[in-house]
C-alpha cells in the first residue's frame, strides 16, 4: 500500500514552454522590434528595462520578450495574470518589491482585463521606478489601458509571425524531442494554418505526436485537427469592423496617440 503514499512523477511542461528562446538570438520574428539600434533591444542589451506594453497577436513572443528583459537586467522576475489576480496580488508583488535590494520586472498578462481602479493602483509603483511593469495584451491598448499608464509605458506591436517563422519553431521541437519526426507537408501546413500563433502550433504538433508516436506525423492529421483555424488576417479584420458610440471609451481611445516605438 506504500505506493499508493508516493508522489506523483512530474509532468512534463507543455512543449512550448520547453522550447521559450532563452536568449535574443533564439527569438524567431519580431525583427522591427529587435533590430540592432531599436530601443526594445538596446534595453535588454545593456541591462536598462524600462516599463512597456506589449501588444500583439497569441503565440508571438510577448511573455519571452518580457522574460528576456527581466535577465538582461538580472532583475527578480514576477508574473501575473489580470484574469485571475486582483489588487490584492498585485499588492503583495509591489510590497515584495519594496524590500527587494535589487531590481524587479513586474509582467502583468492580459492587463486589459484590469478595471481602471485596478490599472491605477499600478501607477505610483511605476512612477517611483519600484517595478517595471511589463503588460502584455492581445487586444489595442489605446482601447483596453488608462491613457495615465500609457504615459509612462512604451509601446510596442508585435506581429503574427510568418509561416517561414513557424516553420522554423517545428522544426526545432523536432530537433529537440530527438526520434520524432514529421513529413514536410505536415510541418507546412502547421505552418500556415495556425495564424502566425507559434504556441498553436508547437500545440497542434505535440498532440499528433502523442497519438501517434511510432509514426510520423502526416499531412492528413493536422488537416482534420486545424481544419477551423482562423488566419491572423482575419482576426485583424474582425477587429476593425467593430464599432464605438460617441461617449464610449472605445471612441475617447481613438483621440489618443500613445507613444510607441514600432513602425508599420
Amino acid at each position: 500500500m506504500d505506493h499508493l503514499f508516493d508522489p506523483a512523477p512530474a509532468r512534463p511542461a507543455p512543449l512550448a514552454a520547453r522550447l521559450r528562446p532563452a536568449t535574443l538570438q533564439d527569438v524567431v520574428g519580431q525583427e522591427h522590434l529587435l533590430g540592432e539600434g531599436s530601443a526594445l533591444r538596446a534595453a535588454i542589451d545593456s541591462g536598462r528595462p524600462h516599463s512597456m506594453i506589449l501588444h500583439g497577436p497569441p503565440g508571438t513572443g510577448k511573455t519571452t520578450l518580457a522574460r528576456l528583459v527581466a535577465a538582461g537586467a538580472e532583475a527578480t522576475f514576477e508574473e501575473l495574470s489580470a484574469v485571475d489576480a486582483g489588487r490584492a496580488e498585485v499588492r503583495g508583488v509591489i510590497e515584495r518589491a519594496r524590500h527587494r535590494p535589487g531590481a524587479t520586472v513586474f509582467f502583468l498578462d492580459e492587463i486589459h482585463r484590469f478595471n481602471k481602479a485596478q490599472q491605477d493602483a499600478l501607477l505610483p509603483a511605476v512612477e517611483q521606478g519600484l517595478v517595471t511593469l511589463i503588460g502584455a495584451t492581445t487586444e489595442n491598448p489605446s482601447f483596453e489601458v488608462n491613457a495615465a499608464l500609457l504615459s509612462r509605458c512604451a509601446l510596442y506591436e508585435l506581429r503574427a509571425l510568418e509561416p517561414a517563422h513557424v516553420r522554423v519553431v517545428l522544426e526545432r521541437a523536432l530537433a529537440e524531442l530527438g526520434g520524432a519526426s514529421a513529413e514536410a507537408d505536415a510541418l507546412d501546413f502547421l505552418s500556415l494554418r495556425t495564424g502566425g500563433d507559434a504556441r498553436a502550433a508547437l500545440g497542434a504538433l505535440e498532440l499528433a505526436l502523442a497519438t501517434d508516436p511510432e509514426r510520423p506525423v502526416t499531412s492528413r492529421w493536422p488537416r482534420t485537427r486545424c481544419s477551423g483555424a482562423r488566419s491572423a488576417t482575419t482576426r485583424r479584420a474582425t477587429r476593425t469592423t467593430t464599432s464605438s458610440r460617441p461617449g464610449s471609451r472605445r471612441h475617447e481611445a481613438r483621440t489618443r496617440t500613445p507613444r510607441s516605438t514600432t513602425s508599420r
